[in-house]
C-alpha cells in the first residue's frame, strides 16, 4: 500500500491525475466488496483525483460533484487509526486540500 500511495501522492503533486487514479485503482478495484472503512478511503481518494481530472478537462460541474464524493469518505481517516499507513493517508488528504485549494480556489 505505501508504494502505491507514495505513487499516488508523486501523480497527484505533478499534475497526473489519471495517472493517480490509476495506481490507487489496481489497490482498490480487488478488495472493492470489502466492507473496511480504509478501502472506502481509497475510493474517496480516487474520486478526489477524478474530480481533478475532470476540472482539468474544463468540466466543471461534474468535477465539484465528484469532489463532494471525496468529501463524503474522508472523515473516514479518522476510523482508521490502526492502519499502518494512516501517515501516508493524512499526507495524501494534506496534498489534496492543497490541489483543491490551487485548482478551485486560485
Amino acid at each position: 500500500m505505501g508504494e502505491a500511495c507514495e505513487a499516488f501522492i508523486r501523480h497527484i503533486e505533478a499534475g497526473e491525475y489519471y495517472e493517480a487514479h490509476e495506481v490507487l485503482e489496481e489497490v482498490w478495484f480487488p478488495r472493492r466488496f470489502e466492507d473496511s472503512d480504509e478501502i472506502r478511503l481509497i475510493k474517496g481518494f480516487i474520486n478526489a483525483s477524478v474530480s481533478f481530472e475532470l476540472h482539468k478537462r474544463g468540466r466543471s460541474s461534474p468535477s465539484e460533484k465528484t469532489w463532494q464524493v471525496y468529501l463524503k469518505y474522508r472523515p473516514l481517516i479518522d476510523k482508521i487509526d490502526k492502519s499502518e499507513s494512516l501517515h501516508l493517508y493524512r499526507r495524501i488528504e494534506s496534498v489534496l486540500e492543497k490541489v483543491y485549494e490551487d485548482l478551485f480556489r486560485p
